[in-house]
């Protein structure tokens, strides 16, 4: 693939991430802000430091998000085109639009969900801010397993694909990385920090919402990215008309 067809393909990303940022932000916003409210409740009510904020909770919660949703939209949109250039005609004679669905669906398991399971979120007022930096770190280390995981599982897929055929080999890759992934998450340590007595509802909700926010955002950038590269990737022939022979 040469530089401007990538070059191309890292701008529709971007743009794909952008427009799929549009309805992971509402979804943020109408369901995610409620569990959060209730954090800064609890933290209120059980913290003897109050503080002058420096961005008001309604700055916070509108434009403060939509800036933060929208920039992360088109930073993760760039990453996955370029995986997308990677992967395209290398995990099997998939078109645009399914490669672009396989991209998104591997960028959402391996980046956040399997990632989430072991370190789940907190709400942005729980957890000790001492222990932020360890947890950070532990979270990043968990992607980069994940992703290297992954990656070794596809490779021996389709190492085992020629002797196994297709179904025996994907089943085998899976349980494979299911299995590793099992055993990082029992030898990595627990970074989980929530303070006695925070509302557990509250909690699951937060990180329901978590989920539910990169989901949405992946599954549009799948089907906005997938339409997209097919048009770069396969563009519409021109018509020409035929010219009518004079008489």
């Amino acid at each position: 693939m040469n530089s401007a067809l990538v070059r191309a393909l890292l701008v529709r990303g971007m743009l794909a991430g952008l427009l799929a940022a549009v309805p992971a932000l509402l979804f943020a916003y109408f369901v995610g802000e409620g569990p959060v409210d209730a954090a800064i409740a609890f933290e209120s009510a059980n913290s003897h430091e109050h503080g002058e904020e420096l961005v008001s909770r309604s700055v916070q919660s509108t434009a403060g998000l939509a800036t933060g949703m929208l920039v992360f939209g088109v930073a993760v949109g760039g990453i996955a085109a370029l995986a997308f250039c990677f992967a395209l005609g290398r995990v099997g004679r998939f078109s645009a639009r399914a490669t672009a669905a396989l991209t998104a669906v591997a960028a959402f398991l391996l980046v956040y969900l399997v990632p989430t399971l072991k370190y789940p979120a907190n709400p942005p007022a729980v957890g000790d801010p001492d222990t932020l930096g360890r947890r950070t770190a532990l979270f990043f280390l968990m992607i980069a397993l994940s992703v290297l995981l992954g990656s070794a599982a596809v490779i021996l897929g389709r190492r085992v694909a020629p002797l196994w055929g297709n179904w025996n080999a994907s089943v085998t890759a899976g349980l494979a990385f299911t299995a590793a992934v099992a055993v990082a998450m029992v030898f990595l340590p627990s970074g989980d920090n929530i303070p006695k007595g925070f509302p557990a509802a509250d909690l699951w909700e937060f990180r329901l919402a978590s989920i539910g926010i990169q989901a949405v955002l992946w599954a549009g950038f799948g089907l906005a990215f997938g339409y997209l590269a097919e048009r770069v990737l396969a563009p519409r022939p021109l018509t020409h008309r035929v010219p009518t022979p004079v008489a």
